[in-house]
């Protein structure tokens, strides 16, 4: 068997990219940071920041569906950014469903509205960790 990887997973978005971190041997994902977005385009500088510090074999991005199941506009926006991450970086990506993330961030942060929230990082953050984990959860 080939050795636990690190994964870093991303919750893109068009001003903000939550991120977390997580590892396959204790199959969890912590909070780790949101990166800045200038109409979808991170700051790609940031992103490789993250990359040699953790050095992750594997990335995870949100894939934010519609309640039934369908693509929406943001799916191919996440879809992008995901080909992006594996085209500059070399590390293989995958997709994991994001529905209700954003819901149950904002439920643990006991925010009602993610335009309440005073701490957006934070909702972006734990979304990030959200979908790492339920990833994780799925292996």
């Amino acid at each position: 068997m080939s050795s636990p990887r690190t994964i870093l997973g991303f919750d893109y978005g068009l001003k903000n990219i939550g991120v977390a971190v997580g590892q396959e041997l204790t199959r969890t994902a912590s909070p780790l940071t949101v990166i800045k977005a200038r109409d979808g385009i991170p700051n790609w500088d940031d992103i490789q920041m993250l990359i040699d510090e953790w050095n992750p074999q594997l990335l995870i991005v949100g894939l934010p569906l519609n309640m039934d199941g369908t693509e929406q506009a943001m799916t191919k926006a996440s879809r992008k950014f995901g080909n992006r991450l594996n085209g500059r970086f070399q590390i293989s990506v995958e997709w994991q469903d994001e529905r209700l993330t954003t819901f149950e961030a904002l439920e643990q942060l006991g925010i009602h509205s993610k335009l309440d929230a005073k701490q957006r990082d934070d909702v972006d953050r734990i979304s990030a960790q959200l979908i790492l984990q339920s990833w994780l959860n799925e292996q």
